[in-house]
């Protein structure tokens, strides 16, 4: 498959369904082989996979729960034993936790903490050693993190986390040519959001938004195509508010 990344490899996080699942699609469809990485949606990740192949691109699906240095290195050793080579990696895994301070448990606080900031950190450490020179990074955030809403203080802090990460390895990967960017989504019709989310939350969601909606997993996707891309090689140690003008 041709496009503005054949002959690229990427490893999408969390690929297994929604957001992450439409990036991998939109990196495939822009020539890129694709790692399809998922914890527990072994159904619909290798579905993503077949969905990639089908379009005339390659994928490959690999099951790992990131929640440290080991699954990370597996992950990337996996890549490079597909494809050869790693040029991309979109930090997207993440679980939620969304509850009062008083009620989160020390135990929910660690695993939250594993998934969303540790296994992110060792993301940066293996893309800093193993990814090839003028790759591309994209962290995927959240909207929240520009204020404070109630019941979201340890996801809203490991999104907070993964933006400082992407700032500071924005400077020091830059200078092998790597691109640093996150990617921080508004209400985005997903499985987690429709499952944390009311009725009435959607529909306050979308008219904050001018265009009277709330964005789809390919609205998401084709800012982070677009920023693993060529025509974004002078965009790096950014946050970009994907919200639709909603205006977190």
């Amino acid at each position: 498959m041709t496009g503005k990344l054949s002959g690229k490899v990427a490893i999408v996080t969390g690929a297994g369904r929604g957001i992450g699942s439409a990036i991998a699609q939109a990196l495939g469809r822009q020539g890129a082989s694709v790692i399809v990485n998922y914890a527990r949606n072994h159904t619909t990740a290798k579905e993503t996979a077949a969905a990639i192949e089908t379009a005339g691109g390659r994928a490959l699906a690999v099951p790992l729960l990131l929640d440290g240095e080991a699954p990370v290195r597996a992950l990337f050793d996996a890549a490079i034993a597909a494809f050869g080579r790693v040029d991309i990696l979109v930090n997207n895994a993440g679980i939620a936790r969304f509850a009062p301070i008083g009620t989160v448990t020390e135990a929910e606080f660690d695993k939250t903490i594993a998934v969303n900031v540790k296994a992110a950190f060792f993301a940066f450490q293996q893309a800093a050693s193993r990814m090839a020179d003028g790759g591309r990074i994209v962290n995927i955030s959240a909207a929240m993190t520009a204020v404070g809403y109630e019941n979201t203080v340890l996801y809203a802090g490991t999104k907070g986390a993964l933006e400082q990460f992407g700032k500071a390895a924005a400077k020091e990967l830059g200078r092998r040519g790597i691109v640093v960017n996150t990617v921080c989504p508004g209400a985005t019709e997903t499985e987690l959001y429709f499952g944390v989310s009311t009725e009435a939350g959607r529909a306050a969601a979308a008219q904050r938004s001018p265009f009277g909606r709330i964005a789809k997993p390919d609205d998401i996707a084709d800012v982070v195509a677009f920023l693993c891309g060529p025509d974004a090689r002078w965009l790096s140690g950014e946050m970009l508010r994907a919200n639709g003008a909603a205006l977190f």
